[in-house]
């Protein structure tokens, strides 16, 4: 049975008849871009073939009654003035509302029930995807126009300021926006995006480390403030606006640590635009070099990998058909991504498998993905 029916059942099940609405939110899988997005720069993810569902139907009150087949708990709050009450899934829900009221639209309430198969912790945006399911829902029920820019940065707030997290705009843009067989050049500044095609010569393949980092409590947020603190040296808004030359001139002006931070976004942006005209040109090659070259910025200047994902990534660089293999996500545990040939990607995954299991006594889960379209009603 699939995750779509299995919510659908359980509705029928709960509230006595069939959802009128259904609809479905991605994760995200990033190719390269990482802790760009909150520095105003360019990111390059992919909607992924891993869901949250919901299905519901509209009431004719304000409350708002969901039931998560994931953690088997109900959840029940009427609209209005909303108080929040810890960090657990019920508040992602609850957060929702908030924002769109605080926005300035009038909701509706609705019953449903909801559950998700992107894993959680993993960096592939799993808060994201319910963020951008229940923003789904009540744009449905409640006659909303659905404008994938306005709701993303709605999504953005929930996780800033309702959960706590300083993230920044990617997850929800690629989640709400996202193209089926396309990447989303994305520029967080603007937010303007450009479709770019996935080469046909390579399958995505997403491989999950099965350690766990806690975004909240995690350097994420030191990161950032040291992001900050090198765009205020140089002058500019973000470090977007520092150009690579401009850097190399005046690197030796810095304090060592906020140098390395800022080498890495400054050259991951560029990087980013790079591998965004390799896939147009179809050079998975070059994408490959890129992707490589992201991971080392990251192990090395950015330093948020682990001895997990370094060798998760040094294990799928030595498999044949592999163009290039990087973390993806905020790091300190999570996810790698590899651009793997079609042909070999299931020996692919099966040797990493084996021999990420042999080298760490940990077992991955690994994900052969495909790009899919954003949040929808189904």
């Amino acid at each position: 049975m699939t995750l779509r029916e299995q919510v659908e059942q359980d509705f029928r099940n709960r509230f006595g008849a069939a959802p009128t609405v259904v609809v479905r939110s991605p994760g995200r899988v990033n190719l390269i871009g990482e802790h760009t997005d909150y520095n105003d720069g360019f990111v390059l993810p992919i909607a992924i073939d891993r869901e949250v569902w919901i299905a519901l139907r509209p009431r004719d009150d304000r409350r708002v009654s969901v039931h998560s087949l994931d953690y088997g708990a109900s959840l029940t709050f009427e609209l209005g003035p909303i108080s929040r009450a810890g960090t657990d899934w019920a508040e992602y829900v609850k957060g929702v509302a908030w924002a769109l009221q605080e926005a300035g639209h009038t909701l509706q309430g609705w019953e449903g029930v909801m559950s998700g198969e992107v894993p959680r912790g993993a960096g592939l945006s799993s808060s994201a995807a319910v963020e951008l399911a229940v923003q789904r829902a009540f744009a449905t029920v409640s006659g909303l126009p659905w404008k994938p820019s306005e709701m993303a940065l709605l999504g953005q707030r929930v996780e800033n300021k309702w959960i706590g997290v300083n993230s920044g705009i990617m997850d929800q843009m690629i989640v709400a926006g996202g193209r089926q067989n396309h990447a989303l050049l994305i520029d967080c500044r603007s937010l303007e995006f450009q479709p770019v095609p996935v080469p046909a010569g390579a399958v995505v393949v997403v491989l999950d480390t099965g350690t766990r980092r806690g975004l909240v409590d995690s350097a994420y947020n030191e990161r950032r403030s040291q992001c900050e603190e090198a765009a205020r040296f140089f002058g500019v808004k973000a470090l977007r606006d520092v150009d690579a030359k401009t850097f190399s001139a005046r690197q030796n002006e810095l304090e060592p640590l906020v140098r390395r931070r800022a080498r890495h976004v400054i050259t991951e942006n560029d990087r980013t635009v790079l591998a965004a005209e390799a896939m147009r040109a179809g050079d998975l090659t070059r994408l490959g070099q890129l992707m490589d070259a992201s991971h080392a910025s990251l192990r090395d200047d950015f330093e948020v990998t682990n001895d997990a994902l370094n060798t998760i990534v040094t294990l799928a660089r030595a498999q044949p058909g592999c163009f290039g293999a990087r973390m993806t996500g905020a790091g300190f545990g999570g996810c790698a991504v590899a651009l793997v040939s079609p042909e070999p990607s299931e020996a692919f995954v099966q040797t990493i498998n084996e021999k990420y299991k042999q080298a760490t006594g940990n077992t991955p889960q690994c994900y052969v993905c495909q790009a899919a379209d954003g949040a929808s009603v189904v």
